[in-house]
């Protein structure tokens, strides 16, 4: 039996410019035995499986892991949708075997570039609730894959790619064939044969067999492949973002998205910054949060929000990808003015990546602006990722919400929103460009129980 892997972190966090603190203990313990797990009830349970369904032995040497990653550049949030496109896949392909997610380490991402802090094998624990995640379907982390496949071996890497013909006849159908790869692998051969890559920073990671697949449709097209063109218990989908949702905003949609609650610790201290800098509780603000996203529905309407409006105003490589439907600072200040008063809000909380230069004209612009800065030391515990959720939370519980055009990071919110019960109106905004002369607002995708 392996030996046994536990690793606590026991940290204090101190909150309060004013000397009063809050100590918020976060005991994190991850523990691996050997290839089990044991439920709250004593039993043994197998890969991916959670207290609410256990597997006999049997049928636990039986599971196959599927593995996914996405192209490097891609952010954090267009991440999160691919995760829902690889849910969907999953309930294809649990109708016919028993199969595991991986759930793949988050690091390394464009936006993530606050220095000298350690940004890679970050496991989903650190931003989601993954028992939550489980009730939707088989999902484990990385390392407890390395632990259940008994080395660091993907029996079977499938690179996708577009068609290089793009569509026949201007015609699109769905289709996935075998194909040369059309662009230079980010794989390469080691002196034992095995396959070595990026593998999510796990260095030690090779994969025995590399393809690349020309694929055109919904992620559920690729079930049929995996099921019946290879034996391999292990199986990763590289550049995942090529195939498309099965039913966008469908119920299986909805389904994986209300899965990914944010990690509890994430959430309180969002709630902690609301409560102490603007005036915001789930109470006062009908906000009330099950724990069980499958036992909450909440009606449209019956969230109020806190008093404040919630902005994400991004910038950088906006401003010059999309100049058209970005506005200017002062543009954006303008209009967060207007809706304050046509609201009557007197506060303002603002998630943004402006560069130092321009967040120092926001201030002269809108001083009563406020942001949640951490410490560095907060920075180390919570890492980017965990700072972009509670910056999210927080515009998800304010009264009124502006976001920016075709940011994954806004859609984010208005999808967080959506499940919280506000009325599509506080919800569904965003900013619009000064020479923007079509400034069409984002589409309500009400949710499907």
């Amino acid at each position: 039996m392996a030996t046994d892997r536990r690793m606590v972190h026991l940290v204090m966090l101190w909150l309060s410019p004013k000397k009063l603190f809050i100590q918020l203990i976060l005991l994190v313990v991850f523990v691996t035995v050997g290839a089990t797990e044991i439920s709250p009830s004593g039993e043994a349970f197998g890969a991916g499986q959670t207290a609410f369904k256990p597997v006999s032995a049997s049928v636990a040497k039986n599971i196959r892991y599927l593995l996914y990653d996405v192209n490097p550049p891609e952010g954090f949030n267009l991440r999160r949708d691919v995760f829902i496109r690889m849910a969907s896949l999953m309930k294809s392909l649990l109708k016919t075997g028993d199969w595991v997610l991986v759930l793949p380490p988050w690091g390394r991402l464009y936006h993530w570039q606050s220095p000298d802090i350690h940004q890679i094998r970050i496991p989903w624990a650190e931003f989601f609730d993954v028992p939550s995640i489980n009730r939707n379907i088989p999902v484990i982390e990385y390392e407890q894959f390395l632990a259940e496949s008994g080395g660091p071996f993907i029996e079977q890497v499938y690179v996708l790619q577009s068609y290089a013909e793009g569509w026949t006849d201007g015609k699109w159908e769905e289709k996935v064939d075998e194909r040369p790869c059309m662009e230079r692998l980010m794989y390469s051969h080691d002196k034992q044969g095995y396959f070595r890559g990026w593998f999510w920073g796990y260095e030690e990671t090779r994969g025995l067999n590399v393809t690349c697949l020309s694929v055109q449709g919904h992620a559920s097209i690729l079930a049929p492949v995996l099921l019946g063109n290879t034996t391999a218990r292990s199986l990763m989908l590289d550049r995942a973002e090529t195939v498309l949702h099965d039913h966008y905003a469908g119920k299986d949609y909805w389904d994986a998205r209300r899965s990914m609650v944010f990690a509890k610790h994430l959430r309180m201290v969002g709630d902690e910054f609301r409560a102490r800098y603007l005036n915001s509780t789930d109470e006062s603000d009908k906000t009330h949060y099950n724990e069980d996203w499958t036992q909450m529905k909440s009606k449209l309407g019956s969230a109020k929000g806190g008093p404040y409006l919630g902005v994400h105003l991004r910038r950088k490589d906006f401003i010059w990808g999309h100049r058209k439907d970005v506005p200017s600072l002062k543009g954006a200040v303008n209009k967060m003015r207007s809706i304050m008063k046509k609201h009557k809000l007197d506060k303002v909380f603002v998630a943004t990546d402006a560069a130092e230069e321009e967040l120092e004209e926001l201030k002269k612009l809108l001083p009563e602006m406020g942001r949640f800065e951490p410490t560095w030391e907060e920075l180390e515990l919570y890492k980017d990722g965990g700072v972009a959720i509670i910056d999210q939370w927080i515009c998800a519980h304010a009264r009124y919400f502006i976001g920016t055009s075709v940011s994954t990071f806004s859609f984010r919110i208005y999808e967080e929103r959506e499940i919280l019960g506000f009325d599509p109106k506080t919800t569904y905004n965003r900013f619009c460009g000064e020479k923007e002369t079509d400034c069409e607002q984002p589409t309500h995708w009400k949710i499907e129980y």
